[in-house]
């Protein structure tokens, strides 16, 4: 019988101030309150433009003023803490960037990720999620928006680079909805339940059920903290939400190799 497990695969690597921290050292705050509310497992994913290595994609402002670190360094990090015991799992949230989303994997390719996350913050180089009279919502109708999003999603999942969709249906989170959703057909992905959702705008968990069950794919959980003390937070939430949706078991990744565990 498949064991019980609880997993965390949306964080992002910082010390107690919310500073970026690539160390060993700044993981294992995140292991103690994973192991506080009964977590089993994190898997750490730095947002793809933080680093050197990836410069040459990035055009925006907030990009490329972010783009500082060092890769290699986030890779020994996460890899130092696994081999002290810890359990930890070493990701990366990448982003959609369209026609070079080859060319951004291609970068990627040489290091031992557990998992990939794939997200949709930009199209066109429009934000999605930077303000709701800002980037796509001031440049587009709101079901425009939404058939923009899910098509960039729907991109995504099929190209293969990734392995789980964060905040599938992240185009709500300022409440803006469409007069009727058309959800995307997605395959060969995982989806994340994150609980992030509830601080912002929206105020509920990504995704929402309707999605969940459309979709039929396989689902992890998420948090998306950038705090050691939010890891695991509200997962009594995300938990409710996935047996609401008929699941019982959890994606666990090891060397991008996906199996199934009880949702514990």
């Amino acid at each position: 019988m498949a064991r019980r497990l609880i997993v965390d695969y949306h964080l992002h690597l910082r010390d107690s101030e919310g500073k970026v921290a690539h160390s060993p050292y700044a993981v294992e705050p995140f292991a103690d309150t994973a192991a506080t509310r009964g977590v089993d497992e994190i898997g750490f994913t730095e947002h793809v433009y933080y680093f050197r290595q990836t410069r040459r994609l990035w055009k925006r402002p907030y990009q490329a003023e972010r783009c500082v670190y060092d890769l290699d360094a986030y890779v020994d990090a996460v890899l130092e803490a696994k081999g002290r015991g810890l359990p930890v799992k070493l990701g990366l949230e990448v982003d959609y960037v369209g026609e070079r989303q080859d060319e951004l994997a291609a970068i990627l390719r040489p290091y031992p990720w557990d998992y990939l996350l794939g997200s949709v913050h930009w199209i066109d180089g429009l934000s999605v999620d930077a303000g709701p009279e800002r980037g796509v919502w001031a440049e587009w109708r709101v079901d425009e928006v939404w058939l923009r999003y899910f098509a960039a999603l729907a991109e995504l999942a099929a190209s293969g680079h990734v392995d789980v969709l964060a905040h599938p249906d992240l185009a709500k989170i300022f409440g803006l909805w469409p007069e009727r959703i058309e959800y995307p057909d997605l395959a060969g992905v995982a989806l994340e339940i994150s609980t992030a959702g509830r601080y912002k705008p929206v105020g509920e968990l990504y995704p929402g059920i309707d999605l969940l069950r459309h979709a039929g794919l396989p689902i992890t959980l998420a948090s998306d903290a950038h705090a050691p003390q939010n890891v695991g937070r509200d997962f009594a939430h995300a938990l409710e939400l996935a047996r609401a949706a008929g699941y019982e078991t959890v994606t666990v990744f090891d060397q991008r190799s996906a199996r199934q565990e009880s949702l514990g």
